[in-house]
């Protein structure tokens, strides 16, 4: 997968996607296999914001029950089913711990009720290939059992917890990277760090958009029959800015998350607290806690973990985790992005919906060939681009096969088991000291990064502790249009995901970088620089 401005310049497409997260991967792909000739572009990194930035979790929205939005559960649940089908090397079964601590038998029966329904809304499941994808029903642990599991409860008046299950990414930017390889290698032409000024307005509708390289500074047209927003926090302040006047404005919601040293063995926690929940979540070497749910009002281009939103979080994770005893110096990384919300969601930004909504701007505002969308969940962008796609080809009157997205394994999901991989993962990989590693983050695709290996042995050594090889910085370059030292150090591998990796690093990862794309010393230090800042408060 490469850039190729000249191609986004010479043609007119069926889509122009404006927006590289989940959401717009997704459309992208979906109509990609459908036989639409698609640009997607990007003005950042593809998952750069709110895709990266979130709890790595696909799940069914447990507490939404509260709320009564059973439609959003079901088609949240019937989601996770489809990921663990179509991405069995980034999706995987999690148990959660949900500790009860009032011993009455009402609180753990309204537990025990919400859990059923939960149950029963994923009534399918089961229907996976692959036995180590299935998520079993939820039970009861009582207080000993519960311990047993997660020592780090016994500092609470427990009396016991309910185990259920959801699943968990391993890599929700890799997640994203692979729907836009999917959707490149059917046909769609994707381009990252490619701002998209404005909207092209000709008579009374939208013939595509103004964009600039990033790279190189460079304008040009993007031209296309329907174009799409899916800018996700951006999307109302970006059509303001094109079309010259107020649009369907957002709610912005600020979530902010903690990696620090492992908290339980094997199980998530999902901890009540006065201002909603929170997750203790283990990951990969670390564990995740989040996240936080407050109203943001200010540029959603300048967001970020301040020093007393950290502080703040570290003591509500202490008072309800008391054994946890995490401080400051604990953090190894904290990270804060928005969620967009539908403006017409009521209430707390906590209690608000997390519904998506398509905005077809002809009946909007009277502006032609353009469709927004606003709103969402992780879980369920793979639907919405089903709804979205759908509503193009009517827009476009262009008749299409069914959707296949939701049986059409990713990539790198090519998988029949998950033992299998690993096994031969392993005896692929068996000089390297992190061979599981390797196979969640390539799956099927592993025998590429082996094909570099064998061309460039030198680089078969570990770059630091994440295990990461010098190899996959080449494969990242060559494949994945990786194009900046953050695409490689934050979304294409996981030498910085869990924390700083160190200047010496980071150093060793722009070398082989610069040899590849030809960087000067000067561009060499100034992307170090730009990494090692994304690191400066943690």
């Amino acid at each position: 997968m490469r850039r190729d401005l000249n191609l986004l310049a010479d043609q007119i497409f069926n889509l122009l996607v404006i927006g590289g997260g989940i959401t717009g991967a997704a459309i992208a792909r979906d109509a990609s296999l459908r036989g639409l000739s698609v640009a997607l572009i990007e003005r950042n990194d593809f998952a750069h914001a709110t895709s990266a930035h979130n709890s790595k979790l696909i799940h069914g929205g447990l507490r939404y029950l509260r709320n009564f939005e059973f439609s959003l559960v079901r088609e949240s649940l019937r989601e996770r089913r489809t990921w663990l089908r179509i991405a069995p090397h980034l999706v995987r079964p999690l148990p959660f711990l949900l500790p009860l601590l009032d011993s009455g038998l009402r609180a753990r029966a309204a537990l025990s009720a919400g859990l059923t329904l939960y149950d029963l809304l994923s009534f399918d499941r089961g229907g996976l290939d692959d036995p180590a994808q299935f998520l079993p029903r939820h039970d009861w642990f009582d207080a000993r059992k519960a311990l047993a599991c997660e020592p780090c409860l016994g500092s609470l008046p427990l009396a016991g917890a309910f185990r259920y299950f959801d699943a968990q990414m391993y890599s929700p930017e890799r997640l994203t990277l692979e729907c836009v390889l999917d959707a490149s290698q059917n046909g769609a032409t994707p381009a990252n760090h490619l701002e998209a000024l404005t909207l092209l307005l000709r008579k009374d509708g939208v013939e595509g958009a103004k964009v600039r390289d990033l790279e190189s500074n460079a304008e040009f047209d993007v031209r296309a029959r329907l174009t799409i927003v899916a800018v996700g926090p951006w999307a109302d302040v970006f059509l303001a800015k094109a079309l010259g006047r107020p649009m369907h404005t957002l709610r912005r919601s600020k979530g902010i998350h903690l990696i620090v040293p492992p908290l339980t063995r094997s199980h998530a926690l999902t901890m009540a607290a006065e201002r909603g929940h929170f997750f203790v979540l283990p990951w990969r070497n670390s564990a995740l806690i989040g996240t936080t749910d407050t109203a943001f009002e200010g540029n959603p281009d300048i967001v970020g973990a301040s020093e007393a939103e950290i502080e703040d979080f570290l003591g509500l994770v202490n008072k309800h985790l008391p054994a946890a005893r995490i401080g400051r110096r604990d953090v190894r990384h904290a990270y804060a992005a928005l969620r967009p919300l539908v403006a017409d969601s009521g209430g707390s930004t906590y209690s608000a919906s997390r519904r998506a909504e398509l905005i077809d701007h002809r009946s909007e505002n009277g502006v032609g060939a353009l469709l927004s969308v606003i709103g969402g969940k992780w879980t369920t962008s793979r639907a919405l681009a089903q709804q979205t796609v759908d509503a193009a080809l009517r827009k476009l009157r262009k008749s299409a096969g069914a959707c296949t997205t939701a049986r059409r394994r990713l990539p790198g999901g090519a998988i029949d088991r998950v033992s299998d991989l690993v096994t031969s993962a392993r005896a692929a990989c068996a000089t390297f000291p992190n061979a599981d590693h390797l196979a969640r983050l390539y799956g099927s695709r592993l025998p590429k990064l082996l094909a570099i290996l064998e061309e460039r042995p030198n680089l078969s050594r570990p770059l630091g502790s994440s295990g990461d090889l010098g190899a996959q910085v080449v494969l990242a370059i060559r494949e994945e249009m990786a194009l900046t030292l953050e695409d490689v150090v934050m979304r294409r591998t996981g030498i910085g995901q869990e924390g700083n990796p160190g200047p010496e690093v980071l150093d060793k990862t722009a070398v082989i970088m610069a040899e590849e794309l030809g960087w000067s010393e000067t561009r060499m230090r100034a992307e170090i620089a730009s990494v090692a800042a994304i690191f400066g408060g943690t």
